[in-house]
């Protein structure tokens, strides 16, 4: 089998800061944010994608159905983010040359962007870990060599993503991009708007 790349898609939170609406939900240019996002990882090169549901599953799962990926419940997802990678990165399987951690809420990640960032992760070198930045600030996806899923697994809920990154500093590659889509996310009513503006 040829080499591909993997992604883990977290859509399983409350989404509490945008308060009563699933912010998953929301339309981006006449599409639910979270099939935007996963149609957006599968066109921009990603070989096997597993959506973590949790929250409103039953309302996500059938904007999802039609598209070229598999879906795990989280059944902890009240736990936070990190019971989702946690489940995602077990549920994965396969032999990924790399996997992706994606959040669903990225609402201008575009099918280019999470290309340039397989390839960066592809000319890594030694580092095991690819982080992409835009003016400094650290953004998503992030793209990690599968040595690290069973570091993060073994690690429990006091490893995660941030901290792997922040406690192995000589395994990370920040690229610098210059699309600021890698830092746009959506949790919060203000966040909302201003996307509708910026689109209108």
């Amino acid at each position: 089998m040829s080499p591909y790349m993997a992604a883990v898609l977290l859509a399983a939170g409350e989404s509490r800061r945008m308060g009563p609406v699933n912010k998953l939900l929301l339309e981006v240019d006449g599409e639910p944010l979270v099939r935007r996002t996963a149609r957006v990882l599968l066109e921009g090169g990603v070989g096997d994608l597993l959506v973590v549901l949790g929250h409103e599953a039953p309302r996500l799962q059938p904007l999802l159905s039609d598209l070229p990926l598999r879906t795990v419940l989280n059944p902890r997802y009240p736990e936070g983010q990190m019971s989702s990678v946690h489940c995602g990165l077990s549920a994965l399987g396969g032999r990924p040359e790399g996997i992706l951690i994606a959040l669903a809420d990225q609402p201008t990640l575009q099918p280019r962007d999470v290309a340039r960032l397989i390839r960066c992760y592809r000319e890594r070198g030694h580092h095991t870990i690819v982080v992409p930045t835009h003016r400094g600030q650290r953004g998503n996806p992030i793209a990690l060599d599968p040595g690290q899923r069973e570091a993060i697994l073994r690690g429990g809920r006091n490893l995660g993503c941030r901290r792997l990154i922040e406690r192995c500093p000589e395994r990370v590659k920040a690229v610098e991009m210059a699309s600021p889509n890698y830092v746009i996310d959506l949790d919060t009513p203000e966040d909302r708007d201003f996307l509708q503006e910026a689109v209108s």
